[in-house]
């Protein structure tokens, strides 16, 4: 049996998205509930040459905006980075989602094989769609996802494992 591109991606994205945002909102509890400037979390870093969770949620975000739009043959959608509260980054997330669920099956569908081409820090590289998919935009997408959640929990913020997963 083949691999079916669009189960493997877009519904991927949405859930994996979706667990982003329910990260966020407990991030917004929990700088009410003990009073801290939600700037101070959306600022918040690993190591100081990390990205901080901000830029965190719009790679993960342009990840798989990107893949969508390449492996359907079509135009990547371009927003700024300029999210700078929790609402923001919200705003993005659901932007994103809804972008993501206006492609269809059959666009992606038969995108194994489509050729994609990125510039990568001054170089093109070139994939395959399914390489593409699986080795760089899924793993991508976990990493920036996972580091949002580190960030988070780093600071306080009151979530674990099943947050990261999301309910089944």
């Amino acid at each position: 049996m083949s691999l079916n591109m669009y189960e493997a991606s877009i519904p991927v994205f949405v859930r994996m998205l979706g667990n982003l945002s329910s990260i966020l909102d407990k991030a917004v509890i929990c700088a009410e509930t003990k009073n801290i400037d939600p700037a101070i979390l959306v600022n918040a870093r690993l190591a100081p040459d990390m990205y901080p969770l901000s830029r965190q949620v719009q790679i993960a975000t342009d990840m798989v905006k990107g893949c969508a739009a390449r492996l359907a043959g079509i135009d990547v959608p371009s927003y700024e980075d300029n999210e700078a509260t929790f609402a923001d980054l919200q705003a993005r997330i659901a932007k994103i989602v809804a972008f993501l669920q206006s492609v269809s099956a059959e666009q992606i569908n038969g995108s194994e094989d489509r050729t994609v081409t990125l510039k990568l820090r001054g170089r093109e590289i070139q994939f395959l769609g399914q390489p593409y998919l699986l080795d760089f935009v899924l793993p991508n997408l976990y990493f920036h996802v996972t580091t949002t959640y580190a960030i988070l929990r780093h600071n306080g913020v009151e979530i674990g494992k099943m947050d990261y997963l999301g309910a089944y």
